[in-house]
C-alpha cells in the first residue's frame, strides 16, 4: 500500500513539471530541453530556506520566484534562436546549473548534498505521512492544472497558439512575439520550480545526482505520449510513465524477470514512442479545443452559418474566409460594371457629382 502511495505521489510530482513543459512547448512550441534545471532551482530554493527556518509556503513561493526569475535569464537570449538551437542552448544551461551546483560546496554542500525538512512533520514510515503529502501534491496538482486551463483558455493562450503555429504572422498582427515567450518561459520554469519545491520536501534529501538531463527527457515523454497541448493527456502520460519506472522497479526488487527490468522498461517506452509518432502524432490525445465564451454564444444561438464548425477547425475557418472574400470582390466588381458609362464610351468619373466625364481614350 505504501508502495502504491509512494508511487501516486511521484506522480503528481512530475505531473506539475510536465504541465510546466506542455505549457511551453505544447502550447507556445518552445523546445526547452533543461526544464529540470528550473526543476532543480526550485528544489535546491526550497532546501536552503527550509533549513534557514522559513516555512514550506514561503520556501515554495520563494522557489517559484527564482526559478520564474533565472527562466527569464535564461530566456533572453536563448529565445533568439531557432528550435534546434534552442534545444541546444536549454540543454547546456541546465548541465551549466548542474555543475555549479555540484562542484560549488558553499552553495549546497556539493556532491554530498543538503537534508530538507519534509512539509508535514510526520515520520515517513507512516501511511498518515503518505496520505498527507498526497493531498498536499494534488491539490498543488489541481492549482496549476486550473490555472493552465483559464491561461490556454483565455485570449492571452490563443495568442500563444498563433505565435506556436506561425510567429511572423503574430507579428504581423501586432503581437510581441519575442514578450510572449519570454513570459512563457517564465511560468513553466516557475511551475517547475514548484514541483522541485515539492520534490524536496517529498524526499527530504537533494544532491545534484537527481537533476541528470534523463530527467527532462522522462517529462517530454510524458507529454509527448499523453498528448502535445491537451493537459488532460499530459497527466495521463505521467502516469504511463510512472507506471513503468515503479513497476520495473518492483520487478527488480522481487527479481521475477530473467532480463535487467529497467532495461526492457526503457524498450518498451521507446516502443510506445515509435508507434505514437507513426500513428498518433499529436499524442494519445488531440490537443484540447479552445474553450471561449464566443463559442457558447454560438451554441445558444444555434451556430449561424456553420461558423461554430468553422472556429473549431482553423483549416475550415481559412476556407470561410477566403470565399467570402472573394464573394466580396466579384460584388465589387459586379457594382463597377453597373456604374453610369458615357455615350462615346467614356466612364464616369463622379456621376453623382458635378456629371464629370472621362474617355477612355483621354
Amino acid at each position: 500500500m505504501i508502495y502504491l502511495l509512494d508511487a501516486l505521489a511521484y506522480t503528481g510530482i512530475f505531473a506539475i513539471s510536465a504541465l510546466a513543459l506542455n505549457l511551453q512547448y505544447g502550447f507556445t512550441g518552445l523546445a526547452n530541453f533543461g526544464h529540470v534545471a528550473f526543476f532543480m532551482v526550485g528544489a535546491y530554493t526550497t532546501a536552503l530556506a527550509t533549513t534557514s527556518g522559513l516555512p514550506f509556503p514561503l520556501s515554495a513561493f520563494l522557489s517559484i520566484a527564482v526559478a520564474s526569475f533565472t527562466g527569464l535569464i535564461a530566456s533572453l537570449p536563448a529565445l533568439r534562436l531557432r528550435e534546434d538551437y534552442l534545444a541546444i542552448a536549454t540543454i547546456a544551461f541546465g548541465e551549466i546549473l548542474r555543475m555549479i551546483f555540484k562542484n560549488e560546496e558553499w552553495i549546497a554542500h556539493g556532491v554530498w548534498g543538503i537534508g530538507v525538512p519534509p512539509a508535514i512533520p510526520l515520520s515517513g514510515d507512516t501511511r498518515e505521512f503518505y496520505w498527507l503529502q498526497l493531498l498536499l501534491i494534488f491539490s498543488v496538482l489541481f492549482l496549476c492544472l486550473l490555472i493552465i486551463r483559464i491561461v490556454s483558455n483565455s485570449p492571452y493562450g490563443r495568442v500563444l497558439r498563433a505565435v506556436r503555429d506561425d510567429a511572423l504572422a503574430a507579428e504581423v498582427y501586432g503581437k510581441n512575439v519575442f514578450g510572449y515567450k519570454a513570459q512563457i518561459f517564465a511560468l513553466g520554469s516557475g511551475l517547475a520550480g514548484l514541483s522541485g519545491a515539492l520534490f524536496a520536501q517529498y524526499v527530504q534529501y537533494v544532491n545534484p545526482y537527481m537533476f541528470e538531463p534523463t530527467l527532462t527527457f522522462s517529462m517530454w515523454i510524458m507529454v509527448i505520449l499523453g498528448g502535445v497541448g491537451n493537459n488532460v493527456g499530459v497527466l495521463f502520460g505521467a502516469l504511463l510513465v510512472e507506471f513503468f519506472e515503479r513497476g520495473a522497479r518492483m520487478a527488480k526488487d522481487l527479481r521475477i524477470m530473467p532480463m535487467d527490468p529497467n532495461n526492457l522498461r526503457a524498450i518498451i517506452i521507446g516502443v510506445l514512442i515509435i508507434l505514437v509518432l507513426l500513428y498518433r502524432p499529436a499524442g494519445l490525445l488531440k490537443e484540447e479545443r479552445v474553450k471561449t465564451p464566443a463559442l457558447k454564444a454560438f451554441k445558444r444561438t444555434g451556430d449561424e452559418g456553420g461558423l461554430l464548425r468553422s472556429l473549431r477547425k482553423p483549416r475550415r475557418l481559412r476556407e470561410r474566409i477566403r470565399m467570402r472574400l472573394s464573394k466580396m470582390k466579384e460584388r465589387k466588381e459586379e457594382e463597377l460594371k453597373r456604374k453610369p458609362s458615357h455615350p462615346k464610351g467614356g466612364v464616369a468619373l463622379d456621376p453623382g457629382g458635378e456629371g464629370r466625364w472621362l474617355r477612355k481614350d483621354f
